[in-house]
C-alpha cells in the first residue's frame, strides 16, 4: 500500500510539473504576443505621427503658394528646400513648379528627341521612341513611319496596346514599346504630365532639362546656371536662356509638386508628394492633380508597383481631390 501511494504522489507531482510547465509557456507566449502588439501599436503610432507631420508641412508649403510673389521671405518654386525643425524631428519641404519639366503629353518631337539623346539612346533607337511615343498618345491607330501600334505590341508579345490617349501618369511612359526600365528611371525626374506647356521654363529647369534643348551645349548650360544663381542669390530677376527656343513660362496657376519628408529621431520616416494646381476661386483654391505617399519616394518607380507586362498603371486618382487653403493663423 506504500508502494501504492508513493506512485499516487509521483504521478501527482509530475502532473503539477506538466501543468506549471504548461502555464510558463502560455504565460510566454501571452508577454511574447502583448509585446508584439505594443511594438504594433508603438510603429503604428510612431508612422501616424510622421504623416501627421508631413501633412502639416504641406499645409504650410499651400499657404506660402498664396502669398503674393513679391512679398518678403515668400518660398520659391525653383526646387529649393527648406527645413522645418518640431521637437524631435526633421520636414524637408521642396515646391518646384512643373513647367521646370518637360511635359510629354505636349512636348513636339525635336525637343523630345534632345531629352533621349541627353539621356544616352542612340540615334535609331531615339528615332523609335519618339514616334512609338507619339502613337501612345495620339487619337488613332494610324502608325507612324517608326512607331508602333497594335499590330506591333502583338507582335512584341505584349498583351495591351497603345492608349491612343495622352499619359495620365509619367509612369504609363513605361507602357510604351522600346521603353527600359534603365532609361524610364533617368527620365522620371525631367518629365511631367502636368505642366500643359510644349516648352520648357528655363528659369526653374534643371542642368539635366536644360541639356535637352536642340543646339545647346554644356558649356552654354553652365554660364547660364552661374547667371541664374547670381540673380537668385542678389534676388533680382532671372534671367531668360537665349538659347531656349521651347521657352515656357509660369504662372500663378500652373501646377506645382509639394514634396515633404518628415524624418524622426528614432528612424520612423514618411514622405508625401503631391502635384497641386491653384485657382483664383475662394471657393476651390486648389485641387491635388496627384497624391502620393510613402516611407521613401525616392524611387517612385518601385513604389507604384506597375508592371509593363500587364498593362496596369498606377494610381494617381482619376478626378482631383479637392482641398480647403489654410488660414495664416492655422499654419505650422
Amino acid at each position: 500500500m506504500r508502494s501504492s501511494a508513493a506512485n499516487s504522489h509521483g504521478v501527482a507531482l509530475i502532473i503539477v510539473l506538466w501543468i506549471i510547465t504548461l502555464l510558463v509557456v502560455i504565460a510566454a507566449s501571452f508577454v511574447q504576443t502583448m509585446r508584439t502588439d505594443v511594438n504594433v501599436v508603438a510603429n503604428s503610432l510612431a508612422r501616424v505621427k510622421a504623416e501627421a507631420l508631413a501633412d502639416a508641412a504641406l499645409q504650410r508649403a499651400l499657404y506660402e503658394l498664396y502669398k503674393p510673389q513679391n512679398v518678403e521671405g515668400r518660398w520659391n518654386t525653383d526646387g529649393s528646400s527648406r527645413e522645418w525643425q518640431y521637437r524631435d524631428s526633421t520636414v524637408t519641404i521642396t515646391m518646384q513648379d512643373e513647367t521646370g519639366k518637360i511635359d510629354i503629353n505636349r512636348v513636339n518631337d525635336q525637343l523630345l528627341r534632345g531629352l533621349l539623346l541627353s539621356q544616352g539612346v542612340a540615334d535609331e533607337d531615339t528615332l523609335k521612341l519618339v514616334d512609338a511615343i507619339a502613337d501612345w498618345r495620339d487619337i488613332d491607330s494610324n502608325r507612324r513611319l517608326k512607331g508602333a501600334e497594335a499590330p506591333e505590341y502583338t507582335a512584341a508579345g505584349l498583351a495591351y496596346s497603345p492608349a491612343n490617349a495622352l499619359f495620365q501618369s509619367i509612369e504609363e511612359l513605361k507602357l510604351v514599346l522600346g521603353m527600359t526600365p534603365a532609361l524610364y528611371a533617368k527620365l522620371a525626374p525631367l518629365i511631367t504630365v502636368y505642366s500643359g506647356q510644349t516648352g520648357v521654363n528655363e528659369q526653374i529647369a534643371t542642368r539635366e532639362v536644360l541639356l535637352a534643348l536642340p543646339n545647346v551645349n554644356a558649356e552654354q548650360i553652365d554660364e547660364y546656371l552661374g547667371r541664374r544663381d547670381i540673380a537668385r542669390a542678389s534676388r533680382r530677376p532671372i534671367p531668360n536662356f537665349p538659347q531656349n527656343i521651347f521657352r515656357s513660362l509660369s504662372n500663378n496657376q500652373t501646377p506645382v509638386r509639394i514634396r515633404t519628408d518628415a524624418v524622426f529621431a528614432d528612424g520612423n520616416r514618411f514622405v508625401r508628394e503631391v502635384v497641386v494646381r491653384r485657382y483664383t476661386d475662394p471657393k476651390r483654391p486648389y485641387a491635388y492633380l496627384s497624391w502620393k505617399e510613402g516611407r521613401d519616394l525616392a524611387d517612385a518607380a518601385s513604389l507604384t508597383g506597375d508592371d509593363p507586362q500587364s498593362g496596369a498603371t498606377s494610381g494617381n486618382t482619376s478626378a482631383p481631390v479637392l482641398g480647403k487653403l489654410v488660414s495664416p493663423g492655422s499654419a505650422p
